[in-house]
């Protein structure tokens, strides 16, 4: 992405025209989970949130996917004996009193994408709520040594050491490639978007565009605790999410991290936004 590389943070200066438009999708995302998170009850299931996730974000003119919501409920949350990609997809789990929850959806909105992840408990569940506040940690270190310009498998390798530290699992190795992070990039819109087992066609042939182009100059579009992550942060939006997983819950949080080419340790990495549930969550707390 161009715009990227002379790109500022938002505590540095005015975001470009580019960037504002992630964010903004990036609002939408994380609106859409909190609203239907406000209307989570006992009994709801899994497809149903998903549905509900669905209808909001095509109320307000969402007509393409980089993949299409999910939403888990329980030990689901900790991905609890997943060995398929069909597992990630929403069942018929229902939501139960003190049971933890996530949200996950990737809207494209006006060309420009977002991927979330929301984590939420429907009432009281100590764990749960530790394992939010225990996320923080892992936020503060991926961005500091994506300005170090630490290779990404050895990041990786080092949020690893820190859940370990921390007694918890990692369950975003149970992703496919084990991923942390993505690539993510504008979308042309058309009129007709299509969607392949629940992601975008024109999404997946960007990332497998990246993944060609990528091969050939030495980095990959995945982050991933495999060599082929074995190099510098790429300039560019990062759809990043630590996942932690604890005796049958499991929490993240997922948002965008723009890494630029600047020489500037605090403008050569930032997050697209700090007014996000997450990060106001753990500033209450703080106030509290």
């Amino acid at each position: 992405m161009a715009s990227v590389t002379s790109a500022t943070s938002p505590g540095a200066g005015e975001l470009t025209a580019g960037l504002r438009g992630f964010r903004e999708v990036q609002h939408l995302a994380y609106a859409c989970a909190e609203a239907v998170a406000a209307q989570l009850k006992p009994g709801v299931t899994e497809r149903a949130a998903a549905r509900m996730q669905r209808e909001w974000l095509r109320e307000r003119g969402v007509r393409d996917w980089f993949h299409l919501p999910f939403a888990w409920f329980g030990d689901r949350t900790a991905f609890a004996n997943f060995r398929v990609p069909l597992q990630f997809f929403p069942t018929h789990r229902e939501l139960e009193p003190g049971m933890a929850f996530i949200l996950d959806m990737a809207p494209i909105h006006n060309g420009y994408t977002a991927d979330i992840g929301y984590s939420g408990c429907l009432g009281l569940n100590p764990v749960h709520d530790r394992l939010l506040a225990d996320l923080e940690a892992h936020r503060e270190l991926i961005l500091r040594e994506v300005r170090e310009r630490r290779p990404l498998r050895e990041i990786y390798e080092d949020v690893d050491r820190l859940m370990v530290r921390q007694g918890y699992a990692n369950r975003h190795r149970a992703y496919p490639f084990g991923v942390i992070a993505h690539k993510v990039d504008r979308v042309r819109q058309r009129r007709w978007s299509p969607t392949l087992f629940g992601f975008g066609t024109r999404s997946l042939r960007g990332l497998a565009s990246d993944a060609l182009h990528g091969h050939r100059d030495g980095w990959s579009p995945l982050w991933s605790p495999y060599s082929f992550s074995d190099h510098p942060p790429q300039p560019g939006l990062w759809a990043v999410e630590p996942h932690l997983g604890f005796r049958g819950t499991g929490a993240k949080f997922e948002e965008i991290l723009v890494v630029t080419d600047s020489k500037d340790p605090q403008e050569s990495a930032f997050w697209l936004d700090d007014d996000l549930p997450h990060v106001r969550r753990r500033q209450e707390e703080k106030a509290a």
